[in-house]
């Protein structure tokens, strides 16, 4: 099943501009238009958000958005300059979610993450990191994965949900409501269409295919197939500038699986000498399929450090080579490395010395089984708080991250929240008696304590007098766990002087 996420930017000639002007950008809430020439007329090309509200829209002329909007900001159309701002942004996109990024312009990006999606913890996972990438950099955007690209493009534009991916079998009904302009057709047609009584693109799909293409030609039909998904549709990708990649081009189509493995190895081989000759290694592969009935199938492998080694790179990418679909047969192969990082010489271990394991291998394999994103370390962070003290860090990290501040011993589990218990002990310093934690009572035989932690003051005024009273206490079965009091026992303003279970020992 393939899965064709649709980008679209409403306002990203307008976010485009702001982020290029900086401090000196208009106000947020303030109607700023773009203009341009059509013709002999100065009409409005873009509007941001602010003026959308007052019922500015792109086509009106100028004229008639000044004398709506008296206050209107003003300022000249940049398309090429938008173009090249969403190649970059495309260039961006693939080095980070997928094989396959083509430019749609005006105003969106189509991503083909057919087996890369899991590297971010699934469709919805790319869809809400990339929309909220942009949203940090104050770029709106809306996103939605369908297994044809023009119905993604279609629910991007006029469906209800920013966010949202489509299964195959919901896709009928998922578009059969949206009107008949979100097909991507000429709006001579989408009138002329109008003007027949057929309004959304269920009733569209009602029409006899020949009478529809004897009067209006042969495109409705064209994007009604390709919304469904009955027709590919050819894309273009960008490609990086600086990228290192290699090819392979066959006389007569291929499509065995062994066949495909076979070349892939030679494409490794050849690509690992390119990247000797520049002296970096690869931390992302990309080897693309070029079927002969022009689709393309992409698989993408991750490591976790540069590297060049030619049999784990073959090895990750042929363990995902039976997720290609050859059709009718590969008449190109294109394996490219888009992410490159400087990989100097490697100190060999002295005589005598025992090698540190290198557990890169473990760990490419994993990540592109399981997803990058869900392998990390743990290391220390710079905080009193238990629950904040801890931070993840990726798998290859500076091992000098991981060491651990000399403190009172901390417990092997620790809990996301400490859960309520139920005790009893003598104020203000002394542990508990016994306690009740998910409805079983324990008796304490041997406690050591208090250490008393305060709140930071820093993070909120809540903490300005906060404080914890930790305790390490055994049971009658030998369990060992660490529980709090939070306040001092005294003083109320400390706090509840409630009881917590905050984590267990081995």
């Amino acid at each position: 099943m393939r899965q064709v996420v649709s980008l679209f930017l409403p306002t990203w000639p307008t976010d485009r501009l702001r982020r290029r002007l900086g401090q000196g950008a208009p106000p947020p809430d303030a109607p700023l238009i773009l203009a341009g020439m059509d013709r002999q007329r100065r009409v409005i090309t873009a509007a941001n958000a602010a003026a959308r509200m007052t019922g500015l829209y792109a086509g009106m002329a100028v004229t008639q958005a000044q004398a709506l909007v008296p206050d209107l900001l003003i300022m000249d159309a940049e398309p090429q300059a938008d173009r090249e701002g969403l190649e970059r942004l495309a260039v961006w996109s693939l080095r980070r979610y997928a094989p396959i990024i083509a430019v749609d312009p005006p105003d969106g990006l189509m991503l083909d993450i057919t087996g890369a999606a899991h590297a971010h913890g699934g469709v919805m996972g790319v869809l809400k990191d990339v929309v909220t990438r942009l949203a940090q950099v104050e770029t709106a955007a809306r996103a939605v994965c369908a297994p044809a690209y023009g119905a993604a493009h279609a629910l991007a534009r006029y469906g209800v949900e920013p966010l949202r991916a489509i299964d195959p079998l919901q896709l009928p009904d998922a578009i059969a409501d949206l009107p008949i302009a979100a097909l991507r057709l000429d709006q001579p047609v989408v009138i002329a269409l109008s003007k027949l009584g057929l309004d959304t693109i269920a009733d569209l799909e009602a029409m006899p295919r020949a009478s529809l293409a004897l009067r209006f030609g042969s495109m409705p039909g064209l994007r009604l197939d390709q919304a469904y998904g009955r027709v590919s549709e050819p894309f273009e990708p960008v490609t990086a500038p600086e990228r290192i990649e290699v090819e392979w081009r066959f006389a007569e189509p291929i499509g065995a699986p062994e066949t495909l493995a076979r070349y892939t190895h030679k494409l490794v081989e050849s690509l690992c000498q390119q990247l000797e000759e520049a002296g970096v290694g690869a931390r992302r592969l990309d080897l693309r399929f070029y079927r002969v009935d022009n689709r393309i199938e992409a698989i993408r492998a991750g490591l976790a450090k540069p590297s060049r080694d030619r049999k784990q790179m073959g090895r990750l990418l042929c363990d995902r080579i039976e997720t290609v679909d050859p059709g009718f047969g590969v008449e190109k192969m294109l394996l490219a490395a888009p992410l490159v990082e400087p990989l100097g010489l490697r100190t060999i271990s002295h005589l005598g010395e025992t090698p540190m394991p290198d557990v890169a291998a473990l760990v490419d394999i994993l990540g592109n089984r399981v997803g990058e994103e869900r392998l990390y370390r743990v290391a220390a962070r710079e905080s009193d708080i238990p629950e904040r003290s801890v931070t993840r860090i990726p798998p290859m990290a500076d091992p000098t991250l991981l060491r651990w501040p000399e403190r009172w011993p901390r417990p092997a589990r620790l809990f996301r929240r400490p859960e309520s218990i139920e005790t009893i002990a003598l104020l203000p310093d002394h542990p508990p008696v016994h306690f009740v934690w998910r409805g079983m009572r324990r008796k304490v035989k041997r406690a050591d304590g208090p250490e008393r932690i305060y709140g930071e003051w820093h993070v909120s005024d809540e903490e300005w007098l906060s404080v914890r009273d930790y305790f390490l206490v055994e049971d009658e079965t030998g369990a060992r766990y660490w529980v709090f009091r939070q306040g001092d026992g005294v003083d109320s303003a400390t706090g509840g002087q409630g009881w917590f279970l905050h984590g267990l020992f081995a």
